[in-house]
């Protein structure tokens, strides 16, 4: 019995062991499922322990880590450059000018062709004829000259057809006009220096617009430009002149001060010119008020101040064809001012009257330069005599 004993106290206590090494195993063995490499869409991810107990959610994967930044930095994208336009050659503007003019201003013409082919014309039709001329705003002088002469060539040849009567029209309305005008422009670079051009014109003309469509105009015919925006007392009329410029590849000398002194603003668009070796400078001034005597001063200071380094070689004053008489009032203020050159004839479309025309040039003795018709960029175009009158007859 004493030698059983010890037998069955082994046995007992291998049992013990044996059943306390059982619970580890197992532990174990279900700790060797679990997956240490990445999953794939077959390959969930397991439970947690707190889903095990209860719910069946799946826990989500960490999120992909970011790359780290790079130590290069990217180089932003440049900005597009801003599009060159091309301007309409001059002989395109030349005939779309004709055509509008023709369409919208023809009044004069058609009511002088009707008066005078009438089988019967006696005093009250000259006196209709005179009004006509009259309310064209021809002027004066000119009205009665024309109808003087009128009289003299129905009375002498005794026609009445429209085309007799159109001709006889034709040729003395290009008279008044007077084709014989030097309607040129001086804008040819002189040696060692460009040519200077000067507009002038009070505020609402349509003065820095128009400097802007020559800007185009000379562009057109191969010039090397530049601005000079001398208008420093109008809010944003340099930028305005500098769109312009900017539209056909045209540099702008600009005050980046409000109010600056419009001659220096001036003299350095000129010395920049001279230095830039190019071949027109354009100086757009401030819309001078042709009653505010210091204002016309400083216009004529302007032009001095010019002149310490090149010559002005074309002074062009802006008028809006619509004002009629009073852009005449304007025509020989500015003319005692600065020596006019030119007009610029603008918004000559159907609610404007063409005779200004004839009565600004017989009055100051300047030809009419250029003449414009609309709002768009490239509605300016030089003046002719004949196509002048075509149109107003067509």
């Amino acid at each position: 019995m004493n030698d059983i004993l010890p037998i069955i106290l082994s046995i007992v206590v291998g049992l013990a062991v044996i059943g306390g090494l059982i619970p580890v195993f197992l532990k174990a063995r279900r700790s060797s499922q679990n997956y240490t490499g990445p999953r794939d869409a077959n390959d969930p991810a397991p439970l947690d322990a707190d889903a095990a107990q209860g719910g069946g959610t799946l826990v989500e994967d960490r999120p992909e880590t970011q790359a780290p930044p790079s130590d290069v930095e990217e180089e932003p994208e440049a900005p597009a450059a801003p599009s060159i336009e091309t301007p309409l050659p001059v002989e395109g503007r030349l005939v779309r000018l004709r055509a509008r003019l023709a369409k919208s201003n023809n009044a004069l013409g058609k009511g002088l062709l009707a008066l005078l082919s009438r089988d019967t014309i006696d005093e009250d039709v000259w006196e209709e004829v005179e009004e006509t001329l009259l309310l064209a705003d021809i002027g004066t002088d000119s009205t009665m000259e024309l109808v003087d002469t009128l009289r003299e060539r129905v009375k002498v040849l005794g026609v009445r057809s429209p085309e007799h009567v159109q001709a006889m029209l034709r040729e003395e309305l290009i008279k008044l006009v007077d084709p014989t005008m030097d309607r040129s422009l001086n804008i040819d670079r002189h040696d060692d220096r460009p040519a200077v051009l000067m507009v002038v014109g009070v505020n609402g003309v349509g003065k820095t617009t128009t400097v802007g469509k020559l800007a185009r105009v000379f562009v057109a015919e191969d010039k090397d430009v530049l601005l000079g925006a001398a208008d420093t007392f109008r809010a944003a009329a340099a930028e305005q002149l500098a769109t312009w410029g900017a539209r056909v590849g045209v540099p702008t000398v600009k005050s980046d001060v409000d109010g600056a002194d419009p001659a220096s603003v001036a003299f350095e668009a000129v010395k920049a010119g001279i230095d830039a070796e190019v071949d027109v400078v354009m100086i757009d001034t401030a819309g001078r008020l042709q009653n505010k005597v210091g204002l016309m001063d400083e216009l004529g200071k302007v032009k001095r101040v010019i002149e310490k380094q090149a010559t002005v070689d074309e002074v062009l004053l802006v008028l809006d064809a619509t004002t009629g008489q009073n852009g005449l009032t304007q025509a020989k203020v500015f003319a005692e001012v600065v020596n006019i050159t030119g007009i610029v004839l603008t918004k000559l479309d159907g609610t404007a009257k063409g005779g200004i025309v004839v009565a600004i040039q017989k009055t100051l003795g300047v030809p009419v330069k250029l003449v414009g018709l609309g709002e768009g960029a490239d509605d300016l175009a030089p003046f002719d005599a004949e196509s002048f009158v075509d149109a107003l007859l067509a």
